[in-house]
């Protein structure tokens, strides 16, 4: 008998990054593997890992992941990581040219969202990402909280009607 998979396709989270999609419109993503050490590797495994100010720069036709903050892990030795080191990012050819481009447009930038488990190995998605105004903000937070009133609008009639 063949192994269930989880009900997200063997995906087991490790961290994600919630202030980029409040901050910049995501336009395009794209999964990539990471190149990391072996301490880095069970360091991600304890769930610990930072990606807040993150960021991708294309140096050479090779993509680095900057900024990303993976605490040393306890019980590592003098082969241990730096916690914040540059990680090159595992992308084909096509899309690497295709973010440079797109990347050097102005105010296009490209972001980590979130670090995660595939079926052992370690993926982050990045984002090609356009910044937001600060309207554009206050007018996402207001569009979130309209939907999440009407939805607790809707359930609370939903209650009444079941109890009724």
């Amino acid at each position: 008998m063949a192994k269930s998979k989880d009900k997200d396709n063997g995906r087991k989270m490790i961290a994600q990054n919630k202030k980029a999609r409040h901050d910049y419109h995501i336009l395009d993503t794209y999964e990539c593997g990471l190149v990391l050490m072996g301490t880095e590797v069970k360091s991600l495994r304890l769930g610990r890992a930072s990606l807040v100010d993150g960021f991708v720069q294309i140096d050479n036709g090779e993509a680095w992941l900057h900024n990303i903050h993976v605490p040393e892990y306890v019980q590592g030795t003098w082969t241990n990581h730096a916690a914040k080191r540059k990680r090159k990012l595992l992308l084909h050819r096509a899309e690497i040219d295709k973010l440079q481009a797109k990347s050097q447009e102005t105010g296009h930038t490209i972001v980590p969202l979130a670090l995660y488990f595939k079926d052992s190995r370690v993926k982050v998605e990045i984002a090609l990402a356009k910044g937001k105004k600060e309207y554009d903000k206050r007018q996402t937070l207001r569009e979130k909280q309209d939907t999440r009133e009407t939805n607790r609008a809707i359930a609370a009639a939903r209650r009444r009607q079941r109890q009724g």
